[in-house]
């Protein structure tokens, strides 16, 4: 990296003339993320996942967004996802990928240990029905 002579990279050095030199980063303090932050977070990746892992038949009317909330505590968060699925699927399996997709992407995103996802299927849609068993 080349600077004009008497001039640190950004990020090096002592800092501006009369500032007193940055403390090292570990010291500087912490980033907080908020726990909605982190549930819109874990929405949009529940959708991703729920595109790749349990599409619903694009001739059905589309499911209803799948909706998140998060506890974070000490540096680990604790999510909870409610979303449609396709009938007939694997639900277990589909379910236990869903919820993998989701810590990855949002540990990925975040920093945050994700401690337990749990997911609770709020309609199943079928091929034949899409209103078949929604409340009205």
């Amino acid at each position: 990296m080349s600077t004009r002579p008497g001039l640190q990279p950004f990020g090096e050095g002592p800092g501006p003339p009369g500032r007193a030199p940055l403390p090292p980063p570990a010291e500087r303090g912490a980033t907080v993320i908020p726990d909605r932050v982190v549930a819109r977070i874990a929405a949009q990746a529940a959708r991703t996942a729920q595109a790749r892992r349990a599409a619903i038949p694009p001739d059905r009317s589309r499911p209803a967004a799948p909706s998140a909330s998060a506890a974070i505590r000490t540096g680990s968060v604790r999510l909870h996802l409610d979303m449609d699925l396709p009938y007939p699927t694997d639900i277990p399996h589909v379910c236990e990928r869903i919820q993998h997709d989701v810590a990855e992407r949002v540990a990925q995103l975040t920093g945050l240990e994700v401690g337990e996802v749990t997911l609770t299927v709020r309609r199943l849609v079928t091929a034949a029905d899409p209103d078949r068993g929604r409340v009205r």
